[in-house]
């Protein structure tokens, strides 16, 4: 698998704020990759440079074989971008804020009114095309400027935070749309995001905090590493199983007992053993969640970047 983004040594600050310090990553090519941290960790800072929005201070980047900083406009037209704050005028359609779009990239009429058709397919934004940006709702909203991003045909899609503010179905939604996109494309999309469970579905992901990568690996190597699973169980009698359980490693809180455990497997010979004693028990895997509270514990918490 080849790689479409390569950074080294990526390097930002602004004035006495070190943003981004000295990071090494890459992207392969058609993956979601997520870029998971607090609020000030540097997120935006990096995805904003590999957009050429902002100049690095040091390092060296390609994207797509091209060189950040000698060949950005060729970049412009290999990425579309999502910005946390919408970025289209309100007071004009979704169909004209894309033809603005597209005409940026110097197409035709005809060429722009089949990439703005076929935009608007991929992100399913049909039904209200025409309506005013403005009117939309905050899904409808997230979903055109998606479509916006994608009327020069990307080859990357960077998405930063784009399902802040937004309910949990609105959510589902917006990433229902993302996932098509990328499984009938083969994009590669850049994720950058706080929310645990949008970085658990992330081929790979790298956690940054303080401008420096905390940790990196697939989703679940990182909650092997970082978490644990979880046993409960609700006993059959809290006063002639207390001593049993704490025996056998258990903490009790409000009538239910919890453990850690290595893995899902060490509840079994548990289970056997105290089957006699237990009334209902639940096994709780480890979470993104966990693996973030314990990394941004490790590091020390947030930045002012």
């Amino acid at each position: 698998m080849s790689n479409i983004i390569t950074a080294e040594n990526l390097t930002k600050s602004f004035k006495d704020i070190k943003a981004v310090r000295g990071i090494d990553f890459y992207v392969e090519t058609g993956k979601l990759f997520a870029f998971l941290g607090p609020n000030g960790a540097g997120k935006s800072t990096t995805i904003d440079i590999l957009c050429t929005l902002l100049t690095p201070d040091a390092g060296n980047v390609t994207i797509d074989g091209h060189i950040l900083g000698r060949d950005d406009e060729e970049i412009r037209r290999k990425i579309g971008v999502v910005f946390q704050n919408g970025v289209l005028d309100p007071l004009l359609t979704v169909r004209e804020n894309m033809t603005v779009r597209a005409k940026l990239y110097g197409a035709k009429a005809p060429a722009i009114k089949s990439a703005v058709t076929v935009a608007a397919d991929a992100a399913n934004v049909t039904e209200f095309i025409d309506r005013p940006y403005g009117k939309l709702s905050g899904g409808q909203k997230r979903r055109a400027d998606i479509a916006r991003a994608l009327v020069n045909t990307p080859k990357i899609l960077f998405l930063d935070e784009p399902t802040t503010g937004l309910d949990p179905k609105t959510k589902e939604s917006v990433w229902r749309t993302v996932s098509e996109l990328q499984k009938n494309t083969g994009m590669t999309v850049f994720l950058t995001t706080h929310y645990m469970e949008e970085a658990a579905s992330a081929d790979y992901i790298i956690i940054i905090d303080r401008g420096e990568i905390a940790a990196k690996g697939t989703p679940y190597d990182l909650q092997v590493k970082y978490s644990s699973d979880r046993i409960l169980v609700k006993p059959k009698s809290l006063e002639t199983s207390a001593g049993l359980f704490t025996e056998a490693g258990f903490v009790q809180k409000n009538g239910i007992f919890a453990a850690n455990l290595a893995s899902s497997m060490d509840a079994i010979p548990l289970l056997s053993r105290l089957s006699e004693q237990i009334e209902s028990f639940e096994v709780i895997r480890g979470s993104m969640e966990d693996v973030f509270l314990k990394v941004i514990g490790e590091t020390g918490g947030n930045s002012n970047a």
